[in-house]
């Protein structure tokens, strides 16, 4: 009889397998490429290193960078304390030890899963038109995603961290309130505090994002830069949001190792603190008027509704949405393991660490517009620049996987005679390969929602559409393509919650 056997790849060489699609990539820049651009792209690398120093240009960057950090710590702030909130109450432990039910906290998800499902780019463009151009545009923007994301990250690690001693304590009778004290909130304090740190550092980028699209601060002022292609201005402005971001990051680990308790009054307490910052900079905080009648206008007429729905080749359009999702994710996800193959040591990790800095900095649109300098437009290319900025992201992840675990295996493996990078492909990315694939499915879903500030350099997706609906005040297109995305966001999100579960649950052999 004989033996069935099943070839599965190593764990440390999956998270490799997603970076063959930078062959793909590669080729169909060299088919698209042009050499109109190389000499922009010297005169913005010459940027880097001679910034401008024109006090004019720097009290102007410096004011639109503070006008960033205002909305970026208060919509910060707010979602983090509602999404506590909202995240207990979404939490199934939650009602089971309260009231002895569960149906509460499926209809609240429900309710809520919508509202994360749309991008804060496309909150702030949908806000603009109603509330015109005002501070708290920017802020709820950001504010209403983050805090149901955040909620669902509570709600998860509420329900994955049921403590033994909570049936015990209702056991001795234990009032509700002090179950949860005793046995929810000490296990959760760890993760659920890195979780808020982590936020700020996203709000501060999509607070950059909405200021590229108009919505003010200095995202306004980068992009007006390069589309003028005054690069000493655009590095000037990089610069100083990489100090920004370095001093954010170096706060919140000093606080975290005080207490972890700590963060969340800072973040109770950053909104009444970012208003203050935000009235000295005269920025616009008077809660704005709706003006509802353009918008409700154009909706009454449900035969329009009927015929925008027509408008548009939806299989086109949402295969293409896909297809730059797929591209990002497979090089934001193959590329930082990679890179660390190259170069395997420990000093090449700090060496990585900047180059991941370096593409979280520049934000997606900014990279597109430099790789338009030297490609025609097409779906890879902007798969490449949203893969670019996430692999930032994935790049640091690894970088702080691979240092929390040690480098304990790969000495071993090459006390052992293994050449360095077997020792390290099978040492330190084999340990936190399963993490890093986690990971990977849940930044998969972000890159999706990404889709909608990318999709305009393909010229194709749902983002592009979008911005052609608003810019024409097509409001029944405007809503079918905010439900259409809301709809394949969610679709994503299930999938890869069942992919996490099979990284999670799967073993897999070495």
């Amino acid at each position: 009889m004989a033996l069935r056997i099943s070839l599965k790849p190593a764990l440390p060489l999956i998270p490799l397998l997603p970076g063959l699609s930078l062959l793909g990539v590669l080729g169909v820049l060299l088919r698209d490429g042009h050499g109109g651009g190389i000499s922009v792209l010297q005169q913005f690398a010459a940027g880097a290193v001679q910034p401008s120093i024109d006090p004019i240009v720097l009290g102007s960057l410096l004011k639109g960078l503070q006008i960033t950090l205002v909305i970026a710590v208060m919509s910060w702030g707010i979602s983090s304390v509602l999404g506590v909130g909202l995240g207990l109450l979404s939490s199934s432990t939650f009602w089971e030890i309260q009231a002895g039910v569960r149906w509460p906290a499926v209809i609240l998800r429900r309710w809520l899963a919508p509202l994360r499902a749309v991008h804060e780019l496309i909150w702030g463009l949908l806000l603009l038109q109603v509330f015109g151009l005002n501070g708290w545009v920017a802020i709820c923007a950001i504010a209403i995603p983050y805090t149901v994301l955040m909620a669902r990250v509570i709600a998860d690690q509420v329900d994955c961290h049921v403590s033994p001693a909570i049936p015990v304590l209702k056991g001795a009778g234990a009032t509700p309130w002090a179950v949860m004290l005793t046995g929810l909130v000490p296990p959760l304090a760890e993760p659920i505090s890195d979780h808020i740190g982590h936020r700020l550092d996203c709000a501060l980028r999509s607070a950059l994002i909405l200021g590229v699209f108009g919505l003010g601060g200095l995202g306004t002022d980068l992009s007006l830069s390069l589309r003028s292609l005054q690069f000493q201005e655009l590095w000037s402005g990089l610069w100083m949001l990489a100090i920004a971001m370095v001093v954010l990051d170096r706060l919140l680990r000093t606080l975290r190792s005080w207490s972890r308790m700590l963060i969340l009054p800072v973040a109770m307490a950053s909104p009444w603190v970012a208003l203050g910052w935000g009235t000295q900079l005269d920025l616009q905080l008077a809660w704005p008027v709706a003006e509802w009648s353009m918008v409700v206008g154009n909706l009454i007429d449900g035969s329009q509704g009927f015929n925008a729905a027509l408008e548009i080749s939806w299989p086109g359009v949402i295969g293409a949405t896909v297809w730059i999702t797929l591209i990002a994710g497979c090089v934001a996800t193959g590329l930082p393991p990679l890179l660390l193959l190259v170069w395997p040591s420990q000093a090449s990790l700090r060496l990585q660490g900047v180059v991941w800095g370096a593409l979280r900095l520049i934000p997606a649109p900014l990279t597109a517009l430099l790789l338009l300098m030297l490609a025609k437009p097409s779906l890879a290319l902007a798969g490449l620049a949203l893969g670019l900025h996430h692999g930032g992201v994935m790049g640091r992840v690894l970088i702080d996987d691979i240092r929390s675990t040690g480098l304990g295996s790969a000495q071993t493996m090459k006390a052992c005679g293994a050449p360095n990078r077997v020792s390290w492909l099978y040492g330190p990315l084999a340990d936190v390969s399963r993490a890093y694939l986690t990971y990977a499915t849940y930044r998969l879903d972000v890159i999706l929602r990404d889709t909608a500030i990318i999709g305009m350099v393909g010229g194709a997706g749902l983002g592009w559409q979008l911005m052609e609906a608003l810019s024409s005040f097509h409001w029944w297109l405007v809503l079918w393509i905010v439900l259409i995305s809301a709809v394949l966001t969610l679709l994503g999100e299930s999938l890869g919650e069942r992919l996490q579960g099979s990284w999670n649950s799967r073993a897999m052999a070495l």
